[in-house]
């Protein structure tokens, strides 16, 4: 019973420090800062809201923004003016007040946010305003209110009334279905039955500017102003909210004010951040610029569906997870450098990092963090020995006390101190070199000696039951050390892969549930002292694989153990039955931002442990709510044709009645076949930790399956085949929760070669080309018979034609060499007449001669003799019967060409016919002076003459020109 009681208190105690360490703050809740860069937008942001698809929406300097959990959109006005507020209501439809103008925007046909506006519908002399500042719904109507008027709408867009305010407002708030408005020298006015009236307090506020109002309980009303502070409205009477904070909020000009749904109010100021307080005013926490936060001027607030707190800036927007369980501890709350050991004791936690040693009260949570003085340089261990804070550094070991550190042990490299059970007023250092023996007294602990008989590196140490120390090296294995009697020296064992262990690499070991406890490459190992060798452990197997491979572990006062493996980080809940709950999700946020060098988990209180981080460290409370199980979706946000310059199918969403619908609601998409390339973006608006959503994407009747988990937005299919298709997509958020699937289906039209009427078109073509095949076949058949007949009869007419060919080549041969004969006769003939004209030239020559003869005799009987002589030669001597019969047979020999010769040239002589008939035969001159009884020149003369009738140019050649006629 005295056990049980004191258990009771035990836990009642426990319970008790992790409640008042879960109210103190050491870091920052993680965020996210969007520059104007990042949302190309203007730099103001002056309202956030959200749909229920969970995109955002925010009145930017330069119009209306989106974000869809991946991409920034901007929507400007055709004005080019500011947006000053924008709601969002059930149905999508996204109302917006700017500069000179009001109305909504609804996605077009193809899904495109475009701009209504619904200022054009007021009466010409309310038209011109300066400012529409806000817009809120109010039962079934849309309330736009400016400094002049407020113009009252119903759902259909129709304008239905105008409320004039006496003095010009320059605030307005819906609060509990009732608009109130800060009027000029009037103060708080509200508007009911369509008209405004003061309030009963108003005029408490009349030298004021309201900025917020929001209701608490029992009728109170919170009201903050811009300079005045805060104040609480209970019924008619006004108090000041927290007189403590209200300096704070007077000096820090409250732009926004917020209820959270935690119950703490959220405000946001112009020069000094933003607060978090509960119901009494109380600061729970303050981000400024540098202090969680990047700009001090916060223009609006909004809670997102996952509870992440935005802030509007004055430049750029940030998203702070006021819900998360894990806080950073960085550089902005003055802790320099990665985070390597921490030590909470009596208040004042101490932070080691590669940069030295740090401390603060942790009760004064806007305290930054000091450094201790002489601690610069790597740290490596922070404990309590001897309740003294001693610090293991690499330039030895220290002792800190005030903020100082003092030398304790100048041994360089000091990797972690043992408290030996065995012998307690002893601690063991592990160092670079070995071990050294240190003992603690009143003053503190102090440097007895190094250790001889081992000189490994020491970084890495447990005691068990039977006071054998084990330490692990990096590299070389695993080693069991006995302390000798006379505490000089040690004995070291070592143990490796034949001893059981899977390899001798990446061991270290642990305290967990009292027992030590080594892990591996290979899983969880024991030390089983019976048979001198490691086995496997059974230890935390119903939580893990039994290959896998731990890096650290820390067990809390209640047992929780955390964990960082190679796959995942987590802890295992231990309940009061002794089990384990483990939880792994939520620390997914911690990816790539833990210390890989030497990762350390940090216990501060039960259910409270910090994680050495690449920057400083992660603080996490595991009291608080680990995950929200929120139901999101994927949308599309572009589907379009990739080889098209007027590519956009749809912008992902479509008017269904009043309501915007991001579900496909059309079906019929068809895509022509010369386009089949369509790339499909997406986005799932989950903000916590959006950027490392994942998703997981199918087209059916393409792909077996879903694809692999990929961060990509989009994807692009090229050179689809016809014929119909599901594109399906699916996001796994950072926790691992999945997102319903979203579906577009299309079409991919054939080619015209492959649609319906082009395969009519072909059996039609197929059968016409059948019957015309059949009919050529069969006209050929009778074509190919009636050729054979045709060459047939053209055989046996060729073979009567040769022999009549033959008959008649052989009477054209005999017919040949009859003319061949005649023509040699008369040939012989021509020659033996030119022969016998040359006997008579001859002759003649001689009659000249004897005339002569004759003439110059003076011998009367001579000239008898030769007078009856040349009588007998003219007797015998007929020249022009020789010529006529030379001419008939030169004729046959030339082919008539004496008779052609006078035909075509009837001038010429006979002398010239002569001369044309020798220069045919191609007689030399001598031979034709001859014949011709003339000289050589006469026949040159007589040439000559002849080219003149003949009308032959100069160049060209008479005897040519003749045999060639």
């Amino acid at each position: 019973m005295k056990y049980y009681k004191g258990f009771l208190l035990l836990i009642i105690g426990l319970q008790l420090l992790a409640s008042h360490g879960h109210g103190q703050s050491t870091g920052y809740p993680f965020y996210k800062y969007y520059s104007s860069q990042d949302y190309q937008g203007g730099i103001q942001n002056w309202k956030i809201t959200q749909s229920q698809a969970g995109l955002l929406y925010v009145a930017n300097n330069f119009g209306l923004l989106e974000f869809d959990g991946t991409n920034w959109n901007k929507y400007s006005l055709e004005s080019g003016t500011k947006c000053r507020d924008v709601y969002v209501d059930s149905n999508g439809k996204i109302y917006i007040a700017a500069q000179g103008d009001f109305g909504y925007y609804i996605p077009d046909q193809k899904g495109k946010l475009t701009f209504v506006s619904l200022a054009d519908s007021i009466p010409d002399e309310n038209r011109n305003f300066d400012e529409a500042w806000r817009v809120f719904k109010k039962n079934d109507q849309i309330l736009f209110c400016t400094f002049d008027d407020i113009f009252i709408y119903n759902l259909s867009g129709r304008l239905v009334n105008i409320v004039k305010p006496e003095t010009d407002p320059d605030n307005f708030f819906l609060v509990n279905n009732k608009l109130f408005l800060n009027q000029a020298g009037k103060g708080l006015s509200v508007m009911e039955d369509e008209l405004v009236r003061p309030t009963s307090y108003g005029d408490y506020f009349s030298k004021m500017t309201i900025s917020g109002i929001i209701e608490l309980d029992n009728d109170q009303l919170l009201i903050s102003t811009l300079k005045n502070g805060v104040y609480l409205k209970t019924g008619g009477h006004i108090d000041v909210w927290n007189k403590l904070s209200q300096a704070t909020f007077k000096n820090s000009n409250i732009n926004k004010m917020k209820r959270l749904r935690s119950g703490n109010i959220a405000i946001g100021t112009q020069n000094d951040g933003l607060y978090v307080l509960n119901v009494k005013g109380e600061i729970q926490l303050h981000l400024n610029k540098g202090k969680g936060i990047e700009n001090r001027t916060v223009l609006s607030l909004h809670e997102d569906i996952q509870g992440n707190l935005w802030l509007g800036h004055n430049n750029g927007i940030s998203s702070v997870a006021l819900n998360s369980p894990f806080e950073h501890v960085n550089e902005q709350t003055g802790l320099p450098g990665t985070g390597y050991d921490a030590l909470l004791i009596n208040d004042t936690l101490f932070l080691g990092t590669n940069n030295g040693l740090y401390y603060k009260n942790i009760n004064h949570k806007n305290h930054l963090f000091e450094e201790v003085k002489n601690t610069i340089g790597q740290v490596y261990t922070v404990q309590n020995i001897n309740n003294e804070v001693i610090l293991g550094h690499h330039a030895g070991t220290f002792r800190i006390r005030n903020g100082t550190a003092q030398i304790i042990s100048e041994i360089p490299g000091t990797w972690t101190f043992l408290d030996l059970r065995k012998y307690p007023n002893y601690v063991i250092q592990g160092n670079y070199k070995g071990l050294s023996l240190f003992k603690k007294t009143d003053k503190g602990i102090e440097l007895l000696h190094e250790l001889k008989g081992f000189e490994e590196s020491s970084r890495v140490m447990e005691e068990d039951e039977n006071g054998n120390i084990w330490m692990t090296h990096g590299y070389k294995g695993v080693y069991k050390i006995k302390l000798a009697d006379d505490l000089e020296s040690v004995s070291a064992e070592y143990y490796g892969i034949e001893e059981g262990l899977p390899s001798k690499v990446l061991i270290n070991v642990w305290r967990l549930n009292n027992t030590v406890i080594f892990s591996t490459e290979d899983g969880l190992y024991e030390y089983d002292q019976m048979k001198d060798r490691f086995v496997k452990s059974s230890f935390l197997s119903d939580h893990f694989p039994a290959e896998t491979q731990f890096v650290s572990f820390a067990e809390d006062a209640l047992g929780n153990i955390y964990f960082v493996s190679m796959k995942e980080t987590g802890v295992l809940e231990k309940s009061t039955n002794g089990k384990y709950r483990k939880h792994t999700s939520v620390f997914n946020q911690l990816k790539n931002a833990l210390n890989d060098d030497l990762h350390k988990i940090i216990t501060l209180d039960a259910n409270k442990v910090l994680f050495a981080a690449k920057e400083g460290f992660v603080q996490f409370d595991n009291t608080i709510q680990k995950l929200q199980d929120i139901n999101f979706d994927v949308i599309f946000t572009k589907v379009g044709i990739s080889n098209s310059k007027d590519s956009i199918i749809t912008y992902g969403r479509q008017m269904k009645g009043d309501a915007v619908s991001f579900k496909q609601l059309n079906q019929e998409i068809e895509i022509p076949y010369k386009e089949n390339s369509i790339r499909l973006e997406y986005s799932a608006p989950y903000m916590n930790g959006q950027f490392q959503n994942e998703y997981q994407y199918w087209l059916k009747n393409n792909e077996t399956g879903f694809s692999d988990w990929s961060v990509r937005t989009a994807k692009e299919y090229t050179n689809l085949k016809e014929g119909n298709y599901i594109f399906q997509v699916r996001a796994r958020n950072v926790y691992g929760q999945l997102s319903n699937v979203a579906t577009f289906e299309f079409t991919i039209l054939p080619p015209w070669f492959r649609t319906t009427w082009a395969y009519s078109l072909y059996v039609i073509t197929g059968l016409v080309s059948s019957i015309l095949i059949f009919l050529f076949i069969e006209l050929r058949y009778k074509k190919k018979t009636e050729i054979i007949t045709e060459e047939k009869e053209k055989e046996i007419t060729r073979i009567d034609s040769e022999l009549k060919t033959s008959e008649e080549q052989l009477e054209h041969l005999k017919n040949e060499k009859l003319k061949s004969e005649i023509k040699l006769k008369n040939k012989e003939l021509a020659t033996s007449t030119m022969h016998l004209i040359n006997k008579n030239s001859f002759i003649n020559s001689i009659k000249s001669n004897l005339n002569t003869i004759s003439k110059r005799s003076k011998n009367q009987e001579v000239k008898h003799e030769i007078s009856r002589v040349v009588h007998n030669i003219d007797k015998n001597i007929s020249a022009d019967d020789d010529w006529e019969h030379f001419s008939i047979h030169f004729d046959q020999v030339h082919g008539d060409f004496i008779k052609r010769w006078k035909n075509d040239y009837p001038n010429l002589s006979p002398q010239e016919i002569k001369l044309s008939a020798y220069l045919r035969m191609n007689l030399s001159t001598k031979e034709i002076a001859h014949l011709l009884n003339i000289s050589v020149r006469g026949v040159e003369i007589a040439r000559y003459r002849l080219r003149k009738k003949l009308e032959l140019e100069r160049a060209d050649n008479l005897q040519e020109f003749i045999l060639k006629y």
